[in-house]
């Protein structure tokens, strides 16, 4: 039984919504599943599309294997506010590039999958976050925006274990090297 249903197991235990709360305990995980699994692909996309240039936001000529720099355009040219020069040094940079690719493809393959979603949730959550400082103020809000939603929804997939649904979160927390270290799951 996973965090999140016996929270809501034992708030419910002994009333008539006990029934109603492992329903919507249920509910909740699938839900929640299926939220880890739509951000894994938008990770895991945009790291394909950068890589092979798959014609949504990058260019064929302008993908990674064509020597393309999946840093380069938007930190040259699509920062703004207070972090400006801070990014527009580091566009292009091999380094900036590597990383940025790495994040994307492991932060989406561990969603997808659903395990080290907890180290996922605290990468991805700081990738989103450097995001949102490269757009300060944010075009439609005085400092909200998508970036930090999904930030947030990230903390929470790693609070209720939501890779055991719908993925092989469980089968990955009972790895030795994950019993060992906790923080892995």
């Amino acid at each position: 039984m996973d965090t999140m249903t016996a929270t809501i197991d034992r708030t419910t235990a002994g009333t008539p919504a006990a029934a109603t709360g492992t329903t919507r305990a249920k509910a909740a995980r699938y839900v929640l599943a299926g939220i880890r699994m739509a951000l894994g692909w938008i990770f895991l996309w945009a790291f394909l599309d950068k890589l092979f240039g798959l014609g949504h936001e990058t260019a064929s000529k302008n993908a990674w294997i064509n020597g393309g720099s999946p840093t380069r355009g938007f930190l040259t040219f699509g920062v703004a506010g207070p972090f400006k020069d801070l990014y527009t040094d580091i566009a292009g940079a091999a380094w900036a590039d590597w990383l940025f690719m790495v994040g994307l493809a492991g932060i989406g393959v561990a969603l997808l999958l659903g395990v080290g979603v907890r180290v996922a949730a605290v990468t991805g959550g700081l990738l989103l976050v450097l995001m949102w400082t490269a757009v300060l103020p944010p075009e439609n809000n005085l400092f909200m925006d998508d970036h930090l939603i999904y930030a947030a929804v990230l903390a929470v997939l790693a609070l209720v274990d939501a890779g055991a649904t719908w993925g092989l979160g469980r089968i990955w927390a009972r790895l030795p090297i994950v019993r060992q270290a906790p923080w892995l799951k």
